[in-house]
């Protein structure tokens, strides 16, 4: 039997994933001196209500040991562990060194999506359905790198103080920090491990028109899943689906990010994705 596991950057909740018949490991978020399993011991909007206050949260991956105990749960089985983007996380590292301490190690297949939230998701999917279909494992993988391959993440920040913070920006990214009137644009690095400028504009709609050219000369279609994942901006969303949609005459489906990408994100911000079906 072939076993999907994913982690929350799915934006699925482990109870979700029991509904798919895949196992879902919750990421963590910490503020307050207590941490907390998103989506099984927080929501999105109970942890923008703790933000108010002023706490300064931190976001932590699964542990090594939790990742040990479901790999020797499904001994008998093929596992494909589909991780959020490595860099972007430990959850890839901690993985990888919970796979090498498994006897049944070469049937566990941990995979670097190099990706996060929307096409994370899309990428779970898509396995669910090949083993639905009763696709081997490795021809799975094989289908999956295909995506992988070819997918791309822009976000817009509202307060860029929670990118700084979270450490995941180059040098130059983070000199960003005093145009926040400005509208930033940021983008994965080559090998997806951190966040980059990919431009600044001055208003939203030359936000939505850079953006728009990028994904018209990437040849982005109908042959893509494109999503819009905000933190407590579903107006923005709202608008920046309209815009695409029109644009592009493709399908875009609304998300609401998880406590750990309000860390990293901020509130309010807008992440525009996609990644080749």
């Amino acid at each position: 039997m072939i076993r999907i596991l994913a982690d929350t950057s799915t934006l699925y909740s482990t109870a979700e994933g029991k509904e798919k018949n895949i196992i879902i490991t919750p990421l963590s978020v910490s503020l307050d001196n207590q941490t907390y399993r998103e989506f099984d011991e927080i929501s999105s909007k109970q942890f923008l209500e703790l933000l108010k206050s002023g706490s300064i949260p931190v976001s932590s991956q699964p542990s090594i040991g939790d990742k040990m105990d479901i790999y020797a749960s499904y001994e008998n089985d093929e596992i494909i562990d589909l991780t959020i983007a490595d860099g972007l996380s430990g959850t890839y590292q901690s993985a990888c060194m919970a796979r090498s301490e498994q006897p049944h190690a070469k049937h566990i297949h941990v995979v670097n999506t190099t990706t996060l939230c929307g096409p994370h998701r899309y990428l779970v999917q898509k396995a669910i359905k090949l083993v639905e279909q009763g696709i081997g494992c490795e021809e799975i993988l094989a289908a999956l790198q295909e995506s992988i391959n070819d997918n791309i993440s822009f976000l817009i920040p509202q307060d860029y103080s929670f990118l700084k913070r979270g450490g995941r920006l180059t040098p130059a990214a983070a000199a960003l920090g005093g145009l926040l009137k400005l509208v930033a644009i940021m983008t994965q690095t080559s090998d997806g491990s951190r966040l980059e400028k990919y431009a600044v504009k001055r208003t939203w709609k030359g936000a939505m028109e850079e953006m728009l050219k990028c994904f018209k000369e990437r040849g982005i279609n109908q042959d893509y899943y494109i999503s819009v994942s905000h933190a407590d901006n579903l107006e923005r969303a709202e608008y920046v689906k309209s815009i695409v949609e029109k644009e592009l005459q493709c399908e875009v489906e609304i998300l609401e990010l998880s406590p750990v990408f309000i860390t990293q994100g901020g509130p309010g911000c807008v992440a525009l994705q996609a990644i080749k079906r």
